[in-house]
């Protein structure tokens, strides 16, 4: 009889317990910036720790999750497309800042710990594939990127305009090879479509800017030249 009751007293309980972890879920999606999901089969309990340490200095948190509760939680979250991520081992990564540094910090323990797999997740309302996260892990830091427009904006204005149009012109470069890879692998080109327009305007309004920028340069030329022609001319009495 004891032994019914406190059975009859536990259910509630862990009703309580699946309840709580399926609304942890949703509550952390929705306020993460982006979401990694791994595979940790075959990490140690140490390495796991040392990932979620390595984690932390990038502002992401790594918990496990039962699979049966994470899909209940990504279902009622709207995030149906996170279903197929939920077979095996699953931790998810939830990232409140900068996307890339979490990238970083995944792709520099992988490199060390191979057992890790990077299933996949979100990244805003954007569903990230496997590749897309180690894309992720190629984009300059963004401390380093705010130092390249600040040296950019103090260099003279043909020089200024020249990283303009040198650093859109790599960006395109780099946006098509990766959306080329994707293609090949997925054989879908009509995903690359949008994001390739995208890349293409973006060169094209630094090309305004650059031509701005050498048409303010020519006049501040013309100016200097127009002001030593005048100290050069004699006095008249």
């Amino acid at each position: 009889m004891a032994t019914k009751d406190a059975t009859a007293l536990s259910e509630p309980a862990s009703r309580a317990s699946k309840s709580a972890a399926v609304k942890e879920i949703q509550v952390k999606l929705a306020e993460s910036d982006a979401a990694v999901l791994t595979e940790y089969r075959g990490l140690t309990v140490s390495e796991l720790a040392q990932l979620r340490q390595s984690l932390r200095g990038a502002s992401t948190e790594y918990k496990v999750f039962k699979n049966t509760l994470a899909r209940l939680a990504v279902e009622g979250a709207g995030r149906p497309e996170l279903i197929p991520l939920l077979n095996g081992p699953t931790a998810f990564a939830f990232v409140r800042g900068d996307a890339v540094e979490a990238a970083k910090a995944f792709r520099a323990f992988g490199a060390e710990n191979p057992a890790l797999v990077i299933k996949g997740g979100l990244l805003g309302d954007r569903f990230l594939t496997p590749a897309d996260v180690a894309a992720l892990a190629k984009v300059p830091p963004r401390d380093d990127l705010l130092a390249m427009l600040a040296g950019a904006f103090q260099a003279p204005l043909t020089k200024t305009a020249g990283l303009l149009q040198a650093f859109t012109r790599n960006m395109a470069y780099g946006v098509k090879a990766y959306l080329d890879q994707r293609i090949a692998v997925e054989g879908a080109p009509e995903v690359a479509e949008a994001e390739v327009e995208v890349a293409e305007v973006a060169e094209a309004e630094v090309e305004v800017e650059v031509a701005e920028a050498e048409v303010a340069e020519a006049e501040v030329a013309e100016a200097e030249v127009a002001e030593v022609e005048v100290e050069t001319q004699p006095e008249t009495e």
